[in-house]
């Protein structure tokens, strides 16, 4: 019986009640922050924005009090007066090199009990620099809550059975979707599979499996999709395919929806903070998830960013009394989007470009996303895979697996292609590979800039 999630009807915790269901402790936490998410979504700007800096404040005052790293950096911030965006800003940003030399200063002495255990976490080190982080039970909880809200916004069927393609999981099935949603619902089977196997054998299993939902790393999925659509294999129940981990970009999508036809729904988050934001349900842009995160983009002059502007993102998590990320540059660069006609206030994020180094450079100190034409790749020669590292300010070097050697007008038709989407009239080469490994995050990297700035 499809149980959607407009309709879906909690799991009850008492014997012989089904309907109005009475939830167990965790699942009426749960259900308690959905009421509240579901009303403050719908505030306005100015109201969310003084909801996060009152609470803010109170991390603040946290911070001066527990954490030795805080004491200096928050002198310049009145204690003794409301905190606003403007004073806020005075506060100098967080680097990962910080948290990287300070770890042991930046915890905070006292956490609060009921915020629960304390543990530690390390984030992928995609970046090539891996950072330490302590998390609460409460930030679990707020990580578990936002899952949930996401399943909610896009409507999903509680019953349909959820693939999930991660890296260093143990493969095999569960009797429910994970602890988000098993709290309160009760799913369909969810079924895993590593990241570390190679393409050919994820589609053979995705197609054992035969899914409604499935999640994976952006372009894990993509080079799924690729391998799929050169194959004509298509799961015949699949509904939907999320992705998360790393920017999607709008050829990824292209590609994704040309294999099997469905919607493409992506998630920003990060390790180390949890959720920054989720897809709108009625469009592709992205809306911060305000009630768990104060989240800046900063332009190059350092000034908050307009609709349209390119920004670093600067977060604060809210709820992280184990150790607080004030002003946390993570290293990632989104367009900022005007308000939403969804009729949600929550800020809107137009486009997640991704790190700094997957930024293209250009030799009069410009600097932009780039796009290569690749859902093109495949009508002019058989490419499988493909990574384009930019060496130098004038050269491009593009990385190709291929089922056979190119001939030269394939090469051609293709260096045309890429210089049209980079449009710059870089030096194009090609060098063939075997096989282009993944990142130990099980991420691929379809760019990164070799250039030194």
């Amino acid at each position: 019986m499809p149980m959607h999630a407009h309709t879906a009807v909690p799991g009850s915790a008492l014997d012989g009640v089904l309907w109005p269901a009475v939830p167990g402790a965790a699942g009426a936490r749960m259900l308690a922050l959905q009421y509240q998410f579901a009303q403050s979504e719908r505030w306005s700007a100015a109201t969310l924005r003084a909801a996060q800096f009152a609470q803010l404040t109170q991390l603040l005052r946290h911070a001066r009090a527990t954490v030795p790293f805080y004491r200096d950096r928050l002198a310049p911030l009145p204690a003794d007066r409301p905190l606003d965006a403007a004073t806020f800003a005075r506060m100098p940003l967080l680097q990962r090199g910080d948290i990287q030399e300070h770890f042991a200063a930046m915890v905070s002495r006292t956490v609060p009990p009921d915020h629960g255990h304390v543990q530690e976490g390390q984030t992928s080190g995609s970046t090539g620099r891996p950072i330490r982080f302590m998390t609460t039970g409460l930030t679990e909880t707020f990580w578990h809550a936002f899952t949930l809200r996401e399943h909610l916004w896009q409507g999903r069927d509680f019953a349909g059975k959820l693939a999930a393609i991660r890296s260093r999981v143990t493969p095999g099935a569960g009797t429910g979707w994970g602890a988000s949603t098993d709290a309160v619902f009760r799913t369909g089977a969810a079924v895993m599979c590593n990241t570390e196997r190679p393409i050919a054998e994820q589609a053979q299993w995705l197609m054992h499996e035969n899914p409604d939902y499935l999640i994976s790393v952006a372009s894990n999925v993509q080079e799924l999709a690729r391998h799929c659509t050169q194959r004509g294999l298509r799961p015949p129940r699949l509904r939907e395919v999320r992705t998360y981990g790393e920017a999607l970009h709008p050829d990824a999508r292209s590609i994704i929806r040309a294999a099997w036809a469905v919607p493409v729904i992506d998630m920003y988050s990060c390790r180390e903070a949890g959720y920054l934001a989720l897809q709108c349900p009625q469009h592709e842009h992205y809306h911060v998830q305000a009630e768990g995160v104060y989240l800046e983009l900063i332009n190059a002059a350092g000034a908050h960013c307009a609709p349209g502007e390119l920004g670093r993102v600067v977060i604060t998590p809210l709820h992280n009394f184990a150790m607080p990320l004030l002003r946390y540059d993570i290293g990632d660069y989104a367009e900022a989007g005007e308000p939403c006609d969804c009729g949600r206030g929550l800020p809107v994020i137009r486009r997640i470009l991704g790190r700094v180094r997957n930024m293209l450079r250009l030799p009069d100190g410009g600097m932009r996303h780039p796009r290569f034409g690749e859902a093109q790749f495949g009508g002019i020669a058989p490419v499988r895979q493909f990574q384009v590292v930019q060496k130098s300010l004038r050269d491009i070097e593009v990385a190709l697996v291929v089922a056979r050697p190119l001939m030269p007008v394939e090469e051609e038709a293709l260096r045309t292609l890429i210089l049209k989407n980079l449009g710059h009239p870089f030096t194009v080469s090609f060098v063939y590979r075997d096989d282009i490994p993944r990142a130990a995050s099980g991420k691929y990297e379809d760019f990164r800039s070799e250039v030194v700035v």
